[in-house]
């Protein structure tokens, strides 16, 4: 057989797909539909455990609901990426969605918490320092795993795009049919439906990744209380009376604590005598004290208005505080804070310090983050250089803790005031027993306690010139296991105790006594009376004896103990 003619010609060669869908290409329906069950089922996880978790679901009648809100879900989302199926958009929303449903997945999951406006607010309050400190190896796994890695399987997906006609026709079409879907499985178990989001309302904030597009649109229609922000004035009639001839000028430090729960502190009935330092200072702890929020950023401009928590919450404009207050009046206010993340816009307008000044070696780590004591060095030239002619009528000086921050408590506390042991070492709380936890924790009380005793102590130094006050009061609570959940930030009307059960001291000395009128014995008598950060801002007022049109003195606690003869 003779042999083959060579043409010198080359057969193609068929190149290896870099995908495995390479050879063809896909409707956009087909990532749509993907995209939305993967976020359903994966991004969903922490609802539908908490759905497993209700009693309602304990029977047939209660599985086929549970098999409907997930159909529903599915036609939500499938709704949202409706509106951006164009060949420009669809991939950016379809990985922004994927990945903002894993994030919110692991926090979820993670730490018990749900997604809502206020938790909206924190997390876009958040500095590089707090959220450094929830990265763990964890986290990064979960991201990549549920986010991350099908976000680039979608993204490299090969799609067939009609015109922009037809496109819109389908886009339509697909919108419909997942609304009458939407409709038709919440309209076979409304009555389930109904009672499911009345009586468990946390479950409408585990809707993921649709609870953070909410809390964002929700919280650009609210203001917020932050740095810059533009504020209206208030208590523009506020005044000192003079002092009398001889008398002493007050000289009063305003701790505002973090993340301190009231039954943790040994003064309030804790089983761990946690405060042994200021129950020696003879201080009166309100055992029945409440907070206006389930953060910081919810809580502090809270505090400080002379607002009562629901009408806060409602406001259509932010408005100055009690230090703006305070400083009109006339008296010398300072603002000393040991958080990165600030005040929350309630000191921008008085003289402050931050935690960039506090840097002093053995009580600052390589993070920049010192321990609270820190505070305390250098604070008499720092009262020094505020106005004399403020100073000659009193001083207010802020101390914003760190406090009780968590997840990564051991990090609160110096190694000489550790006195329970072992604690979590890990800002992945839920790797640690829960004993673990709350030894960490305790650890920070603990050093709250003689933080605040050697505040008690410097004013006790300064008794000579001044008549020396302190109050303390944290922020709000936190969880610390109890039922799954850690940290805080639920909403207002689902978290626990816990979370918005909180500690104020008060400490008067015998001088501020005598000026004021107000008697610490009598305070004590009030001890059990169920007081808030509604609250605050008058009381402080009242303590301090300003007058103004804003102050209520229905409000101020103080109020009814001046003038009472001690005993």
């Amino acid at each position: 057989m003779p042999a083959p003619i060579s043409t010198g010609a080359r057969l193609p060669e068929t190149k290896p797909s870099r995908f495995l869908f390479a050879a063809r290409r896909f409707s956009p329906w087909v990532c749509v539909l993907l995209a939305a069950l993967w976020m359903a089922v994966v991004g969903n996880l922490p609802l539908w455990r908490a759905l497993a978790a209700l009693p309602e679901l304990g029977n047939a009648r209660g599985l086929a609901f549970g098999l409907a809100f997930g159909v529903g879900v599915m036609a939500m989302l499938v709704m949202v990426l409706a509106l951006f199926t164009w060949r420009w958009t669809l991939k950016p929303a379809v990985a922004i969605c994927v990945l903002t449903a894993a994030g919110g997945a692991y926090f979820m999951r993670t730490y018990g918490i749900v997604i809502d406006p206020t938790m909206m607010v924190n997390v876009l309050l958040t500095d590089g320092r707090e959220a450094r400190e929830l990265l763990s190896w964890g986290m990064v796994g979960s991201l990549l795993l549920t986010g991350v890695l099908p976000a680039v399987l979608l993204w490299r997906l090969p799609l067939r795009w009609p015109g922009a006609a037809r496109q819109a026709l389908w886009n339509a079409i697909a919108f419909i049919a997942a609304a009458a879907v939407l409709a038709g499985a919440g309209g076979l178990f409304f009555q389930d439906l109904s009672a499911t989001m009345r009586n468990h309302k946390q479950v409408r904030y585990l809707i993921n990744p649709v609870n953070t597009f909410y809390a964002l649109a929700m919280v650009g229609r609210k203001p917020v209380q932050r740095n810059g922000a533009a504020v209206l004035p208030i208590a523009e009639d506020a005044r000192l009376p003079a002092l009398a001839p001889g008398a002493k000028p007050p000289l009063v430090v305003m701790v505002v604590g973090e993340t301190a729960r009231a039954d943790h502190f040994g003064l309030n009935g804790y089983a761990r005598d946690t405060t042994p330092e200021l129950a020696r200072a003879g201080v009166v702890s309100f055992r029945n004290a409440w907070s206006c929020g389930t953060n910081t950023a919810a809580s502090v401009p809270c505090m400080f208005s002379p607002l009562d928590r629901e009408p806060f919450a409602d406001r259509t404009a932010n408005t100055e505080g009690l230090a703006d207050v305070l400083q009109r009046a006339g008296l010398a206010v300072l603002w000393i804070d040991n958080q990165a993340g600030g005040c929350k816009g309630v000191c921008d307008r008085v003289p402050k310090v931050d935690d960039s000044e506090l840097q002093v070696p053995g009580l600052c780590n390589s993070n920049g983050e010192c321990l609270d004591e820190v505070m305390l060095r250098g604070l008499d030239e720092r009262i020094a250089q505020l106005p004399p002619e403020r100073r000659a009528r009193g001083v207010v000086v802020f101390m914003h803790q760190m406090g009780s921050h968590g997840p990564a408590y051991y990090l609160r506390s110096p190694p000489k005031q550790k006195r329970y042991a072992p604690e979590c070492t890990t800002n992945a709380l839920q790797q640690c027993a829960r004993e673990q936890v709350v030894n960490a924790y305790d650890n920070t009380v603990a050093y709250t306690d003689q933080f605040l005793a050697d505040t008690i102590g410097w004013l006790k130094g300064h008794e000579a010139n001044w008549a020396p006050a302190l109050v303390y009061l944290s922020d709000h609570g936190e969880s610390l296991g109890e039922n799954n959940l850690y940290l805080h930030g639920l909403p207002y009307r689902l978290a626990p105790d816990t979370q918005k059960h909180i500690p104020w001291v008060t400490w008067l000395s015998p001088g501020f006594e005598q000026e004021s009128g107000i008697r610490m014995s009598c305070i004590a008598q009030l001890r059990d009376t169920e007081i808030s950060h509604d609250n605050y801002f008058h009381s402080t007022l009242g303590l301090l004896g300003v007058q103004t049109s804003v102050l209520n003195p229905a409000r101020d606690i103080y109020g009814a103990c001046r003038g009472k003869a001690p005993g």
